[in-house]
Parts: structure tokens; sequence; C-alpha cells
């Protein structure tokens, strides 16, 4: 079987596509290799190198990466996981399958440190759900 090259696309590369980078890479090892970038990169969030620890899962030597890098590169599918990644993202994937499975930025709720743990827990288990998920149908 072949193994799967995934690519997520989200704004800064700093939360929602490094989950899902590190959950498809341990939940689907040797089945799907999964890559992020972000449109305008920045740093991997504290937060999301945390609660990805509280499921087993050490994204400390992820790094923020830019869609250039991957330019010259092959994916089977390129997913934004939100909505300004969805509208500005690039057509340099050719043949790629693109789709949008968008949630919500975790990093942009306001509160406690409490309120935002929760909202990181709360996305990096519906990304679970849903592209883990997704993708396990694929392989099928």
């Amino acid at each position: 079987m072949d193994l799967k090259k995934i690519l997520f696309i989200c704004t800064k590369n700093s939360a929602r596509s490094q989950m899902a980078e590190g959950l498809v890479n341990h939940d689907l090892a040797g089945k799907v290799e999964a890559f992020s970038a972000g449109i305008e990169p920045s740093s991997v969030h504290p937060l999301a190198v945390a609660v990805m620890k509280e499921v087993g899962i050490d994204i400390t030597h992820h790094r923020s990466k830019s869609m250039d890098e991957f330019a010259n590169e092959k994916f089977d599918y390129v997913i934004t996981l939100c909505d300004q990644a969805a509208e500005t993202c690039p057509l340099f994937f050719g043949g790629t399958k693109r789709l949008h499975m968008g949630f919500s930025n975790p990093a942009a709720v306001p509160g406690s440190g409490a309120e935002k743990l929760f909202a990181f827990r709360k996305v990096r288990d519906q990304i679970r759900e849903k592209i883990v998920g997704f993708l396990s149908e694929k392989q099928g």
C-alpha cells in the first residue's frame, strides 16, 4: 500500500494544522505521512504542544512552516483547516485533492488559562475525530 501524503494548512501554522499533523502521524503511522504549513507562519502555540502531550503525542520538535517549503511536493490531499486558508490557498498543488475542514481557532478564545486550555482540547479532539476518521476511511 502506498503511503498517502497530506498537507494541512491554516493561517499561522501554530495550532490547528500542527495538531492535525501530529495526530495523523501518530494515529495513522505507516499509512499516512502528514505535514503542515501556514499562509503567515509564526510559531507553534505552547498550548497546542501541551494538549498534544496530554494524549501522548510530542510536537515539541515541530516548527511553523511556510507553504513555499512545499511548493514542489506532491500530496494526495491538501486540507485547509481555517476559512482564511481556504480562501487564500494557492493552486500550485497540481492534481491534488483539496478539501476544507474548518475548525475554530483555539488561540482566539478569550478568557482564563483554563478556558483557553479547554478550547485547545476541544479542537484537538474534533480534529482527531473528523480528520483521522476521514483518512482512516480512505485507507480502508
